[in-house]
């Protein structure tokens, strides 16, 4: 330990496997936490805020806490060290869990170390012989195929400098151990194509004509570290879906269709959440006129049902759980679903959820921004005017016109590969069909893309 890697940690904050405490008051509690979960370190003589306002260290301290860990049951091993007045006590996952206290038994989630009840306890003893994929060391990837660029831009996030040597600072992240060795988060978070090591990780998002899926109008596969998929997938949506504008003075504010942080959380929670043990485990995102859906597969965890689902923060992989929250793409753990509620409640979108193997969420417009109700007059105008009819060459303008809506007929004719004459026919066939508008004079203006 020194100075820098003492600053990194108080500027990390608390997480997974660091905890601050000013004084001994729970100390043997917040132990057998980190023991019953993946082992971590506690910072006494620090404040929860991260101010190290230091202790009085003396021998008789030092024993006390080794007294603490001796008096659980079973006991634990336990390391010391001091620095700057501060004392470090290193806690390793226990093999012989779960470990108790005399205030009972207790586990960490995320920052927080919580007290479990005899049903979790039961749960607990039940789940021992499974293994978190994301805590999982990988020996295939190495510390020198980390990538340096996607450290900065994760701690940038957090708000985090990076004043140490990329070991220390992946190893105060938790992703790697203290000899440098990278675990699957690691590889997760800190390689542009994890999808080399993990052939499930990556994310697909679709935009299909109508309310099945039949006619692809827009697919893209998100394959960088996952807080690129989370990012490029909020992005295809936003893109694909729908905009209204509200004018107030000579300001003009979008009105999107879907409430983006209700769609960023929801993708968010599906990587967080999914069985990256299944080798089929993408993730998708699927985009009809009048819905999406988000899957990935992983049946909920124990003791969650559907019924509880949204009142307990149980993690299928705390460590990707951990880092997401640190950069603040998840807040508290277990209250996703209810935000994601709330934010569609006030858009009149309807929300729900189906578990069977997979977990589903399904976003819903009750009208589409003030227009039609949908499967009436729009789905006479889109599916049974165009319906089976819709070309190849069509499908294919329609997503160069999704890439540059300022694009000429010239160069769709290049890019689809058909004459000038034939692409202003089939243009003025999706006009009338109403998948294109055309905004503007013939130059200088734009097109816009019907999705309703």
């Amino acid at each position: 330990m020194n100075k820098q890697e003492l600053a990194f940690i108080l500027q990390e904050g608390e997480g997974l496997q660091v905890e601050f405490k000013e004084s001994m008051n729970g100390l043997d509690k917040e132990m057998v936490a980190f023991a019953n979960a993946s082992g971590g370190r506690i910072f006494l003589g620090v404040t929860d805020s991260g101010q190290a306002k230091g202790i009085t260290v003396t021998n008789a301290l030092k024993s006390q806490i080794q007294d603490l860990a001796r008096n659980c049951d079973p006991p634990l091993e336990i390391t010391i060290a001091v620095f700057d007045r501060i004392i470090i006590i290193s806690v390793p996952e226990a093999s012989n869990k779960p470990h108790k206290c005399s205030s009972g038994f207790f586990l960490r989630k995320g920052a927080n170390s919580q007290k479990m009840n005899r049903e979790e306890i039961i749960e607990f003893i039940f789940e021992q012989g499974k293994r978190k994929f994301d805590l999982l060391p990988n020996k295939a990837f190495k510390l020198k195929d980390v990538d340096k660029d996607l450290v900065s831009k994760f701690l940038e996030k957090a708000g985090i400098e990076k004043k140490l040597p990329i070991k220390d600072v992946l190893f105060n992240l938790g992703v790697a151990n203290e000899k440098g060795v990278i675990n699957n988060a690691g590889v997760l978070f800190f390689c542009k194509s994890p999808k080399r090591y993990f052939i499930q990780a990556y994310v697909t998002c679709a935009r299909y004509l109508g309310h099945d899926k039949v006619h692809v109008l827009d697919r893209a596969d998100f394959t960088g570290n996952v807080v690129s998929q989370i990012d490029e997938s909020v992005n295809f949506v936003r893109r694909n879906t729908r905009l209204a504008y509200k004018i107030k003075d000579v300001q003009r504010e979008e009105i999107p269709e879907y409430p983006v942080e209700a769609i960023r959380e929801a993708i968010t929670n599906a990587i967080m959440h999914r069985d990256y043990f299944e080798p089929g485990s993408h993730i998708q995102v699927d985009i009809f006129d009048e819905r999406i859906e988000i899957s990935n597969i992983g049946s909920l965890i124990k003791p969650v049902t559907k019924e509880t689902l949204g009142k307990y923060a149980v993690r299928r992989n705390p460590l990707i759980a951990d880092l997401l929250h640190r950069i603040k793409y998840v807040e508290k753990m277990g209250t996703g679903l209810r935000r994601i509620k709330e934010a569609c409640r006030a858009k009149g979108i309807a929300v729900t959820v189906d578990v069977n193997g997979f977990f589903i969420i399904q976003f819903k417009v009750r009208s589409i921004m003030g227009r039609e109700k949908v499967g009436e007059k729009v789905g006479e105008k889109v599916g049974e005017k165009v319906g089976e009819k819709l070309t190849a060459h069509q499908q294919k303008m329609i997503e160069e016109i999704r890439k540059d809506t300022f694009i000429s007929a010239k160069k769709l004719s290049e890019h689809v590969g058909i004459s000038k004459r034939k692409v202003e026919v089939n243009l003025a066939k999706l006009k009338r069909s109403g998948i294109l508008k055309r905004v503007g004079p013939a130059k200088g203006g734009h097109w816009e893309v019907w999705h309703g």
